[in-house]
């Protein structure tokens, strides 16, 4: 393609050179450059993509978007811009063939519920026989096929490409998380999205290097809404009507405690599964999803609100509930003891209250809890979830998660501070495997250990290191200890 046809229509400042020349590739990795290749200085927060335009050239590229002056001049085409990351999303989404609009696009936003919702969806989508891509924490995936992706929401380009390979391979439905940092930095802009859907919004992502205030970061998930064909918002939110407010589309709700146009009445909560009657204009009767609690309702009547606007016959909506299985979340671990072992993501307040809650329901005898909060984030968060687990809890195992740059003692005093307000009985072991083995040992009959915060991942993050730390690995590693 022709880099004067790739940026028409863009918000061009100046251009400089010839635009009349092809372009083979597009890149804002210096490192992936390739000859031919159009390459976008991105300044991000980390590192500046201007400051790589002369290894850019050294790799073969011919042209440059940029949107300050670069330290060195280049005898390449430049086009400057305001905006080099909303430029990126333009570009890629036309280099690609703006691929979005050739299949149901359905984006997910809000703090929790992101994850297991689009696996809901996902489950129910393939057991009406559709094909299915899916973009999100656990990767990018093509049926059950997993793809690398390394963030959440992939960058503008790399989301292209993505959805390039898709439509390659019939795709007919792609299911995305759609992060705050996600609709801030542009990287769905110019996607094609048929529905999107909030979940709920809760204190997570405050800090310097994310969103500044509650109020910022709820206004980067109402971006979801002005780019949608149709939402559907869950009402018992206390955000919901700020998000309706927002969204320049039709929208439909969901709840449990509101009058809306989906929702759950007469809700069990079962060792393991949760069962509850649905109310809607496509759906009706009881229906039961095998992960436990309150939370689980709610990804279920999301996920049934996005098909039902979809036309999918309930049988499919049924089945798919029914057999969803999603990798960290409420994830039961097969112990081979006495005790059981639930792994979970939960790493912010109200998702360390709702996993705790839901297993205080079935939990036979005690719950004890093992958990830490991540280094780098926002502090204000750990008090509370000290606060938390002392007070549902029976016991606490306080450690570490992935602490990156601070002192992992440091956050763990700032957890203690939060649950010595409460009568909760607990421990602080740094080492997260040795807190681990401390609440395995510590099991007894009937005993529920939760390992909250880590989830799907596989990876323990330090000042100077990143180690792999499987939990399921471990758990088990310290079960034949224990057993031999």
């Amino acid at each position: 393609m022709k880099l004067a046809d790739l940026i028409e229509g863009l918000d061009i400042l100046y251009i400089r050179g010839n635009s009349d020349i092809e372009i083979d590739g597009i890149a804002y990795d210096s490192r992936k450059v390739r000859k031919g290749y159009l390459f976008v200085c991105i300044d991000g927060t980390v590192t500046d993509g201007h400051e790589f335009a002369e290894q850019a050239v050294g790799y073969g590229a011919a042209a440059m978007i940029i949107q300050k002056p670069l330290a060195s001049d280049t005898d390449l085409p430049v086009v400057m811009v305001r905006d080099s990351r909303k430029a990126l999303a333009f570009v890629s989404d036309r280099f690609f063939g703006h691929m979005s609009g050739r299949f149901n696009l359905i984006g997910i936003t809000g703090t929790k519920g992101k994850t297991t919702t689009c696996f809901m969806i996902k489950s129910i989508l393939e057991a009406a026989g559709r094909k299915t891509g899916l973009i999100g924490t656990l990767g990018a995936r093509i049926g059950q096929r997993i793809l690398y992706s390394e963030r959440t929401t992939p960058e503008s380009l790399d989301l292209q490409q993505l959805f390039f390979q898709m439509v390659e391979e019939n795709v007919t439905d792609v299911i995305m998380e759609v992060s705050s940092q996600g609709l801030a930095l542009h990287r769905v802009k110019y996607c094609e999205f048929d529905t999107g859907v909030f979940t709920n919004l809760s204190r997570d992502h405050i800090s310097s290097a994310e969103h500044a205030s509650m109020e910022e970061y709820l206004l980067a998930k109402c971006i979801l809404f002005k780019i949608c064909r149709r939402g559907l918002v869950n009402l018992d939110s206390k955000y919901a009507l700020k998000v309706m407010d927002e969204a320049e589309c039709p929208v439909h709700t969901y709840s449990l405690d509101s009058d809306s146009d989906i929702k759950a009445v007469n809700v069990s909560k079962m060792p393991g599964s949760v069962e509850f009657e649905m109310i809607s204009p496509w759906y009706g009767g009881r229906f039961k999803v095998d992960i436990p609690g309150r939370f689980s309702v709610y990804n279920a009547l999301a996920a049934a609100g996005v098909c039902g606007l979809l036309g999918i016959e309930e049988e499919a909506v049924r089945a798919g509930l029914e057999k969803v299985q999603v990798p960290g979340r409420a994830e039961s671990v097969d112990t081979g003891t006495d005790f059981s072992v639930i792994i979970d993501y939960a790493h912010t307040p109200d998702s360390l209250n709702n996993i705790l809650e839901a297993v205080r329901d079935y939990a036979s005898a005690r719950v004890i809890c093992v958990f830490g909060c991540g280094g780098d984030r926002d502090r204000t968060k750990r008090p509370m979830m000290g606060q938390i687990s002392g007070s549902l809890a029976d016991y606490t195992v306080i450690t570490s998660d992935n602490p990156r740059t601070e002192e992992p003692e440091a956050i763990i005093a700032q957890i203690e501070e939060g649950i010595k307000t409460t009568a909760g009985r607990y421990v602080c072991i740094t080492d997260r495997r040795a807190a681990i083995r401390h609440a395995l040992k510590y099991a007894a009959a009937g005993d529920v250990v939760v390992l909250a915060g880590k989830g799907h991942e596989t990876y323990q993050t330090f000042a100077d290191k990143t180690i792999h730390f499987d939990e399921r690995e471990v758990v088990r590693e310290i079960l034949d200890e224990k057993l031999s």
